[in-house]
């Protein structure tokens, strides 16, 4: 205390100055509209700045939220897609057990292997949150591969970069199918063989899964024809495609859960049984 009252006492006259400059400041200021009106105006560009940073810093920590948000309004909208097989008319749920054919999952990547003949995922959902093995898993860009394994809370899933995936793709204009596999060299391109020469084809073409995929929906974005080869012992074209995604990228990810994929596959067990 004693060293704040010597402080005083030692700056006393700069410390009158101060007070009589704010005070004389303040009589001018209240006494002239003019120069009211350009503190006031400085006071709200000041603060202006002030709130405008701070809600900058705000919407900064609260970007995980709402991408949150955002992926869960998206997976609700890609189900109502999904299953709008004709857009005229109204989207009716199963009534067997409440929900529609395709229901859509959200999940993030939490690791991306991407540099290997044989790449994997894993993804924060699994078997609590309906995930199951062979669902198909996509972006809004494009499909991403397929789960392979499930834990009670997180799944792996088979990259497209994976020698071993095999999925089922067309040609979009054309409706030209073929077998969509990588050969394991760039991470920007998959390619799409067997694809009869009969097929008319361009640089730039789409490609998307096919009606033939039972774990993917049709007409899911894969990639544009960037290559053409021609393969002389099978006369099939081989097609070089450049993916949507960014596969060394990933962020938020939807699974996609068919009801339509187990009653084909039951039926089709039911045949193979019968024919015994």
């Amino acid at each position: 205390m004693q060293q704040i009252f010597n402080f005083i006492f030692k700056n006393s006259h700069k410390l009158l100055f101060l007070l009589l400059l704010a005070i004389s400041l303040s009589l001018t200021i209240q006494s002239h509209s003019f120069h009211k009106s350009k503190v006031i105006s400085s006071a709200n560009f000041l603060t202006g700045s002030v709130y405008e940073r701070m809600n900058a810093i705000n919407e900064y920590f609260n970007l995980k939220a709402r991408n949150e948000a955002l992926a869960i309004e998206n997976a609700r909208l890609k189900s109502l897609l999904f299953n709008a097989k004709d857009t005229t008319k109204t989207i009716l749920p199963d009534t067997i057990r409440g929900v529609k054919k395709i229901n859509v999952i959200v999940s993030k990547v939490i690791r991306n292997s991407f540099n290997m003949p044989e790449n994997y995922l894993t993804i924060n959902s699994g078997k609590a949150n309906g995930v199951e093995s062979d669902m198909g898993v996509i972006n809004d860009l494009g499909i991403i591969g397929i789960v392979e394994n499930t834990s009670e809370h997180y799944a792996t899933v088979q990259s497209i970069l994976n020698r071993n995936s095999k999925i089922n793709a067309k040609i979009k204009k054309s409706n030209h199918f073929g077998t969509l596999q990588w050969d394991g060299r760039s991470t920007g391109f998959v390619q799409l063989i067997d694809v009869p020469r009969l097929a008319a084809i361009r640089k730039g073409d789409t490609i998307v899964t096919g009606a033939d995929s039972q774990i993917f929906p049709e007409n899911i974005g894969i990639g544009t024809i960037d290559k053409i080869y021609t393969d002389d012992e099978t006369n099939y074209f081989t097609l070089d495609v450049k993916l949507f995604n960014d596969m060394t990228n990933l962020g938020h990810v939807y699974i996609i859960k068919s009801k339509e994929k187990e009653e084909i596959q039951k039926l089709e067990s039911e045949s193979q049984q019968s024919s015994k």
